[in-house]
C-alpha cells in the first residue's frame, strides 16, 4: 500500500503556512482596533483547536438517539434517514437551491477552494510523470467524499483536477475521486448525472470517479491508510454515531492526509439566528411539500441541523478520533462551517 508521500510533502507546507497564518490573523486580531475586529468577524475565519481542552461526551451513549426532535431507537434511525434520503434522491439538488437560495453552490466552491485540489492534482501528474520510467508504486492522490452520492461536490473536484481532459489519455488517472454514500437511490442519480456531465470515459477507462454503497461508520471498502483527502458535505449530522464516522475517516486517509467537513452549524449573532430558525422552520418544509410532496424529510433535516454539534463540539470530537491542527472556518454567520484536521505523519 502506497503511504502518499507525495501528498505528505506538499501537506507538510501546508500545515506550517496554515498555522503561520493562522497565527497572524489572532495576532492582528488582538492588537487591532475595534473597527478591524468588527469587520473581521464577519467574514468567513479559522479558528484554531488549542482553545478546545475538553472531551465531549459520547455522541451514542445509550440505546436510544435522536432523529430531528424526535428521541428513536439507534438502530432505527439509519434505517430512517435512508427511507429520508430515498423520497428525496431525485429532486434533492433542486431542493438545496431553493432552499438556499443558491448559496450551498457558494459554500461548496468554497470548501473546494479549501483543498487546493487544482494544485495538488498537478503537482502529482507532474511526479508521476517525471518517475514513469522508476520501478515501484507510481504517486497518485485519492480523494474520498463520503455521503456525496448526487456528485456534486466530486463534479467540482473532477473539474477542478482536470481529469476529464486527463481521460482522453489511455491508462489509469493518477487523480482519483470516489464517492461513497449510505442511499443506493442517491448514488444511481450522482452516476446518471456523472455520465451526463462527463460521459463514460472517467468512469469506465481512466477511473477517475467511482461511486460505491458505504457507511460513513464503517467503511469496509477501503483499507487503512487509503486516501490523501476526505470530504463529507451536508451529511456528517445524518450519521447515527458520529464520533465512530469521525474515527473511520481517521482511519482511512493516509499519514499527512486532510480531513474536511462542510456542514450545517450554529449561527452566532441572536437576531440572525432568529430570523433563520423562522426561515428554517416555517420555508423549508413548505418549499419541500410544494417541489418535492414530501413535507415530513424536509422537517427533519431542518431539525438535525439545530441537534447536531456546534463549532466548538465538533471540533473536539475530532480532536477526541486523532485528528491534529483542527480548525473551523464559519460562512453566512455561521449557517453552515467547515472543519479541518490532519492525520499525523508520524
Amino acid at each position: 500500500m502506497m503511504t502518499g508521500s507525495v501528498f505528505v510533502s506538499v501537506a507538510r507546507r501546508s500545515r506550517c503556512l496554515h498555522r503561520l497564518l493562522s497565527s497572524d490573523l489572532r495576532f492582528s486580531i488582538s492588537s487591532g482596533s475595534d473597527e478591524s475586529k468588527r469587520n473581521f468577524s464577519s467574514s468567513a475565519r479559522p479558528f484554531s483547536s488549542q482553545t478546545i481542552h475538553n472531551k465531549p461526551e459520547a455522541y451514542v451513549s445509550g440505546p436510544q438517539t435522536h432523529f430531528g426532535f424526535e428521541d428513536v431507537d439507534v438502530k432505527e434511525k439509519e434505517k430512517r434517514v435512508r427511507e429520508v434520503f430515498a423520497s428525496v434522491a431525485d429532486s434533492y439538488d433542486v431542493m438545496n437551491d431553493l432552499m438556499s437560495g443558491g448559496l450551498h453552490r457558494y459554500w461548496k466552491d468554497e470548501l473546494l477552494s479549501m483543498t487546493s485540489l487544482a494544485s495538488l492534482a498537478k503537482f502529482t501528474r507532474q511526479k508521476a510523470a517525471s518517475e514513469s520510467s522508476h520501478d515501484g508504486p507510481k504517486p497518485n492522490l485519492a480523494v474520498l467524499d463520503v455521503a456525496g452520492g448526487t456528485g456534486d461536490v466530486a463534479f467540482r473536484f473532477i473539474e477542478a483536477a482536470e481529469c476529464v481532459e486527463r481521460a482522453k489519455s489511455s491508462g489509469k488517472d493518477e487523480v482519483s475521486v470516489t464517492v461513497c454514500d449510505i442511499n443506493p437511490d442517491m448514488l444511481r442519480v450522482g452516476e446518471q448525472r456523472a455520465r451526463d456531465r462527463f460521459g463514460s470515459r472517467v468512469l469506465d477507462d481512466s477511473g477517475a470517479l467511482t461511486f460505491v454503497e458505504g457507511n460513513a461508520q464503517d467503511l469496509c471498502n477501503f483499507e487503512d491508510n487509503s486516501f490523501d483527502l476526505y470530504t463529507i458535505a451536508f451529511g456528517l449530522r445524518n450519521v447515527t454515531d458520529v464520533d465512530a464516522a469521525l474515527r473511520e475517516a481517521h482511519r482511512v486517509l493516509k499519514p499527512g492526509g486532510r480531513y474536511l467537513c462542510l456542514e450545517f452549524s450554529q449561527v452566532e449573532n441572536p437576531l440572525f439566528r432568529s430570523i433563520y430558525d423562522s426561515y428554517s422552520f416555517h420555508v423549508i418544509p413548505t418549499i419541500g411539500e410544494m417541489v418535492a410532496g414530501d413535507r415530513a424529510s424536509y422537517q427533519y433535516l431542518v431539525e438535525s441541523i439545530r441537534k447536531f454539534s456546534d463549532q466548538k463540539e465538533l471540533m473536539a470530537r475530532l480532536e477526541a478520533a486523532g485528528f491534529e491542527s483542527v480548525t473551523h472556518t464559519n460562512f453566512t454567520g455561521g449557517i453552515v462551517a467547515v472543519h479541518e484536521g490532519w492525520k499525523s505523519v508520524e
